[in-house]
């Protein structure tokens, strides 16, 4: 998010001009079945919490802007075209897989979880957190850390369900327990036993100061479960691929 807000034309290119073009050329072919990956950023700063799916949608930064506008594409397909889709309003994916084969090699890296184990690792200069003074009972910014093996397994969950046609489906994928920068800070140190470097920087613009989920639509009618329910959980696969993995995919 914070990085759309420094890049907001390549965002809108890669999230909106691009996702025009794939379902173009879905329509072409005559796919009308999508499931797309959407994010809570769509929500702006949020008028509860945990958050809906009925809550207004006001993005306040160029990434969240982005999803909302293919979301409203799907729609219009879905009412014109009988696209049938399902949006997933993604938390912040995080973790891998258990065997260390797929985990998270960004370039540049911006996700938590990697960049403070690759600050506790050595491998980076020390972690910032960026504001200290958000109103959350330890300052930093709160958020729903969900697991990459949680979001496939409700990508598999709504498939049949898009056999109809002009079918709409908007769904929360998040844990619904929200976590600090410092919790995460102090599960990374508690999983892999090292200290992670940090500083603390000012807020980046377009962040909210609290993001967590309402799930309770996705589990009435998917049946869906988390099973990494604790962000230690979560952490632990993710330090188990950094540390098999320390040049990422291209570690031989």
């Amino acid at each position: 998010m914070g990085e759309s807000v420094q890049q907001p034309e390549r965002y809108h290119d890669n999230n909106v001009i691009r996702t025009r073009s794939l379902l173009a050329s879905m329509l072409a072919e005559g796919v009308k079945k999508i499931v797309f990956s959407s994010t809570c950023a769509t929500y702006g700063i949020p008028e509860k919490m945990p958050m809906t799916e009925d809550l207004p949608q006001h993005p306040i930064n160029p990434y969240g802007q982005n999803k909302l506008e293919v979301e409203r594409q799907l729609i219009a397909l879905a009412t014109t075209q009988g696209f049938s889709f399902a949006a997933f309003r993604y938390f912040n994916a995080a973790g891998a897989v258990a065997d260390a084969s797929i985990g998270e090699d960004h370039t540049p890296e911006t996700h938590l979880i990697p960049l403070a184990i690759a600050a506790a690792l050595g491998r980076r200069p020390p972690l910032k957190v960026f504001g200290n003074d958000y109103p959350t009972p330890d300052g930093t910014c709160l958020r729903d850390y969900v697991h990459v093996d949680d979001l496939s397994r409700a990508h598999l969950a709504v498939f049949d369900r898009l056999n109809v046609p002009g079918r709409q489906f908007f769904y929360n994928l998040g844990t619904g327990t929200p976590h600090s920068v410092k919790e995460v800070i102090a599960s990374v140190e508690r999983v892999s036993g090292k200290k992670v470097p940090h500083e603390f920087a000012p807020r980046r613009e377009g962040d909210p100061p609290a993001l967590y989920a309402n799930a309770d639509k996705v589990k009435h009618e998917l049946g869906w479960r988390v099973q990494f329910a604790s962000l230690d959980s979560i952490v632990e696969t993710a330090y188990r691929w950094h540390l098999a993995r320390p040049q990422g995919f291209a570690t031989a």
